[in-house]
């Protein structure tokens, strides 16, 4: 239906219609999805140990994402003289996992659930958080695909290592995922950029995953080294599972998450991160995580993430042409 003066259909501005993520398609039933990227909503934060309200990231990142949603042009950017997100890539948005209150397991369950129905249909799974321990579901889904297609290296950009085995018979909270992944015999190994200062994890939590053969970096550390010898120290060829907490940034820039840590990344640290890793391997699948919107009035935090993943999104697929 056009309106009036507009011959060639709606103007569709960021404001109208349905927040989807970028305004994409909306598919239903998850046995149909047809498409590169299908976005799945992960709106679980019983995991936290501090500040609850990540169950309200997906719909925020939704929210902020139509500010970008380019419509059938895609997005040029000028620095790289190339455009993103063309009608060449195909993004659904399959709605949110359903969520059980107080139930870990079962809502685990249900995200892990959508994830395999992403990966059945050939499509790469972006998965918006919710607290760090959606991660979980999200590489326990990976099981068959890896056994089709090989391992997966997880790069995690965060402030804390995530990497507890076990506390008080917690195991699926959102300070264990990374500890969690590095036990399946699928994920080949893990980089953990933007570790810093106080952190959830015990001192020998880090020695466990040194041992197990993970690179951790703080932000400094990555600032001093560079961009370029960042990406060097992560395998190339290799087939990568993103993870990005909202936190790993300095929350002068996203203080919309349950547990800030000031000293974090600005924006530019991670884009060029993620810019050289699409073109060092192949990302297998992505979840960004921690998004608490009510802590940030200013909704700075979530129109940062529908940015990265958005432009990782495009990166991705550029490179992979």
């Amino acid at each position: 239906m056009s309106g009036h003066g507009y011959e060639s259909g709606r103007l569709n501005l960021p404001f109208v219609g349905i927040a989807t993520f970028g305004k994409k398609e909306f598919v239903s039933d998850w046995d149909k999805i047809d498409a590169d990227v299908a976005v799945l909503g992960a709106p679980f934060d019983f995991g936290c140990q501090f500040r609850s309200g990540a169950r309200f990231g997906p719909r925020s990142v939704r929210e902020a994402s139509t500010l970008f949603s380019f419509g059938h042009a895609g997005a040029y950017d000028h620095e790289d003289d190339a455009t993103y997100l063309g009608e060449d890539v195909r993004i659904v948005d399959i709605g949110d996992a359903d969520i059980i209150h107080t139930k870990t397991e079962e809502s685990h369950a249900n995200i892990e659930f959508g994830v395999k129905k992403i990966l059945s249909a050939g499509a790469m799974p972006v998965v918006i958080g919710g607290d760090h321990s959606v991660n979980i579901p999200c590489i326990n889904a990976f099981e068959e695909n890896c056994a089709a297609n090989g391992p997966i290296h997880v790069v995690q950009i965060d402030a804390h290592l995530d990497f507890v085995d076990e506390r008080h018979g917690v195991t699926a909270g959102h300070g264990n995922p990374m500890r969690r992944a590095i036990e399946k015999d699928y994920v080949s190994g893990m980089t953990q950029l933007g570790i810093r200062n106080v952190s959830s994890t015990a001192r020998e939590g880090y020695v466990d995953a040194r041992e197990r053969g993970s690179d951790i970096l703080s932000v400094r550390q990555v600032r001093k080294l560079g961009t370029e010898a960042v990406l060097e120290r992560i395998p190339v060829g290799a087939r990568y599972y993103v993870t990005i907490d909202i936190d790993a940034f300095c929350p002068s820039i996203a203080p919309g998450t349950g547990t800030p840590s000031h000293g974090g990344f600005l924006y530019y640290d991670v884009l060029e991160i993620l810019q050289g890793l699409s073109k060092r391997g192949d990302v297998a699948g992505i979840d960004l995580v921690e998004v608490a919107p009510d802590y940030d009035p200013s909704q700075s935090t979530q129109i940062l993430a529908a940015q990265i993943l958005l432009n990782f999104i495009g990166f991705i697929f550029h490179n992979r042409k």
